[in-house]
């Protein structure tokens, strides 16, 4: 028993928490078993949405935590920078609405400072952990240091997805299009939301967190469409993707002039397809999986090879 309860409670860095896994749906059958005696039957208090919202981060964060180890320290990190920061944004806004002699400008000044101060830190990190091998590489080209410190760095996962997630929190509180959040748990569920943080959708806050305040509502075609988009996102990912990956691109790729440069040009093509159905087949069961707890995701990845230019 307790070498079972260490395989569930530890990071294996070779078995990652993942949507087509076995292991994920049995996660989430607990967690939606747990989730349905939280809300309970008929309509939900503002208590038990709470008390939802509070468990639902401590299940995402567990979920982060298999699927990326440490790194869910600076998930936290980010949410707890972020939350006050927005905070002191907001406050210097109101502050500089009350037209005091000299200072309005100066706490107008002091939000766009603390803006900018947010956004520094949440790129700063994105950018240290996504190219600071390449920096380093091209520094040590053209000075001839020999800098391998960064060679260790690992990309946490779905960095990208939350880092701009609570980039648009800080914008949308400072443009005026949401109150900031007063909990910070609930705020933390907002960044950590499970289905969607490691490969999206990315969603804005004045779209998702007055959910975190609505009570929990699925009617039968609810749960129909969020049977569908599980399915559907499953059928593109395992169906789809991995197959035309294992059964042929990966093949073309791995010893190219074994093939026609027909088969070469359609493994291209065919690749194009394949990242495509990865990344829709993900954010498809997030999207449904978010929907079976009452919280709705926007649509993504809608026919992006049909769109007439890039940025449409």
């Amino acid at each position: 028993m307790p070498e079972a309860l260490n395989y569930i409670l530890s990071f294996d860095a070779q078995h990652p928490l993942l949507f087509t896994q076995f292991y994920f749906w049995a996660f989430f059958a607990i967690v939606f078993s747990l989730f349905a005696l939280i809300i309970g039957r008929g309509k939900s208090s503002r208590g038990r949405m709470h008390l939802r919202n509070i468990f639902l981060l401590f299940v995402s964060w567990f979920f982060y935590y298999k699927t990326s180890g440490v790194f869910l320290w600076i998930l936290v990190f980010v949410t707890i920078s972020n939350f006050y920061l927005a905070k002191a944004i907001h406050h210097s806004q109101k502050l500089s609405t009350l037209k005091l002699d000299g200072f309005s400008k100066l706490y107008t000044l002091h939000s766009k400072l603390l803006l900018s101060l947010s956004i520094i830190i949440d790129l700063g990190l994105l950018a240290y952990f996504k190219y600071a091998y390449f920096g380093a590489d091209v520094a040590n080209s053209l000075f001839g240091t020999d800098w391998h410190i960064v060679d260790k760095i690992v990309l946490p996962v779905g960095i990208s997805f939350y880092i701009f997630q609570v980039i648009s929190y800080s914008s949308d509180v400072y443009h005026h299009r949401i109150e900031p959040v007063e909990n910070i748990l609930d705020f933390g569920f907002y960044v950590a939301f499970f289905p969607q943080l490691v490969a999206g959708p990315i969603v804005r806050a004045s779209e998702f967190i007055p959910q975190l305040y609505k009570p929990w509502h699925l009617t039968r075609r609810q749960f129909g469409m969020a049977i569908f988009w599980i399915l559907n996102g499953l059928a593109k990912k395992i169906v789809l993707s991995d197959y035309l990956a294992v059964n042929f691109i990966d093949r073309v790729f791995q010893s190219p002039t074994l093939f026609t440069g027909f088969e070469n040009l359609m493994a291209l093509f065919t690749y194009s397809m394949q990242v495509y159905a990865d990344f829709s087949g993900y954010t498809d069961i997030a999207i449904g999986v978010a929907m079976l707890m009452g919280f709705y995701l926007p649509q993504n990845f809608d026919s992006p090879y049909k769109a007439q230019n890039p940025q449409e």
